[in-house]
């Protein structure tokens, strides 16, 4: 599947609960989704821009949502081929464990942390046992950064490059170019080392010379196109990331690209 175009960043919701969860993401970040967030608008979307897959990412609030959120994750991997769905687990949820089992049994090879919407900090040491589980084991994808500085945010570039030195079997996507407003913070951390940083929701609102310092130092190949989907659309993100580093086809379509092989069984 080495050609496949795989757009790493994106959210599904239950139809159920799709228009209150827009609406949080619009109250949060002050954002007016492009997008409903239910299945059938993501995979148009895909279509249009000419991506092939998506990365399906989910977050347990609180430990009684695990299940929940998990069961979600395992029926989007049964009833949509083109959706490459991430599990979830909270630091409260006492059977980790055997929760990996299942996701691993139903062929879910990701995992998606949220520690500012889960209400836990990524340097807990509850949450280090969740790691220690998931190293070797499962692709992990953190959310990195928010409105608070880093030293007292749940989630910032330095405690990541922490789980990097501490979990160094662990494959880790650092999101937002590795910290939503907290940029300079990801050139000085994250930019360099062996995990991979995505482009989602960086573009409109970081200084430009920041990310471009930080595609400079970062590898190219552990660099991963993400859209952030519903809060922005896959195939303008992907229209807005060419022009404004000014890559050329080749370099945008290793950007597309460069995911595959986090999925070699996909």
């Amino acid at each position: 599947m080495s050609d496949l175009r795989i757009d790493i960043h994106t959210h599904v919701l239950h139809p159920k609960i799709a228009a209150k969860v827009v609406e949080q993401l619009q109250n949060h970040y002050g954002v007016v989704p492009v997008g409903s967030g239910v299945l059938d608008d993501l995979l148009a979307r895909l279509a249009h821009a000419g991506l092939d897959r998506a990365a399906v990412h989910t977050a347990a609030t609180s430990p009684a949502q695990v299940i929940p959120a998990n069961n979600w994750a395992i029926q989007i991997k049964r009833a949509c081929p083109q959706c490459l769905p991430f599990g979830t687990m909270h630091p409260g949820w006492p059977d980790f464990e055997a929760e990996f089992d299942r996701l691993e049994a139903a062929g879910v090879t990701g995992l998606k942390f949220h520690a500012d919407f889960q209400g836990f900090r990524l340097d807990s040491p509850a949450f280090r046992d969740v790691l220690a589980a998931a190293e070797g084991r499962f692709v992990a994808m953190f959310h990195v950064g928010d409105r608070l500085p880093p030293d007292q945010n749940p989630s910032c570039p330095r405690k990541l490059a922490d789980i990097h030195r501490d979990f160094p079997g662990l494959t880790i996507i650092a999101a937002h170019f590795g910290g939503y407003l907290h940029w300079p913070h990801a050139l000085e951390h994250l930019a360099g080392l062996d995990i991979y940083l995505d482009t989602s929701s960086s573009l409109p609102y970081a200084d430009p010379a920041v990310l471009r310092a930080i595609m400079d130092r970062h590898a190219p190949e552990r660099m991963l196109y993400g859209s952030d989907y519903p809060l922005f659309d896959p195939g303008e993100e992907v229209a807005r990331l060419q022009s404004h580093f000014d890559l050329s086809d080749a370099a945008l379509e290793r950007l597309l690209t460069n995911a595959n092989v986090l999925f070699p069984d996909a």
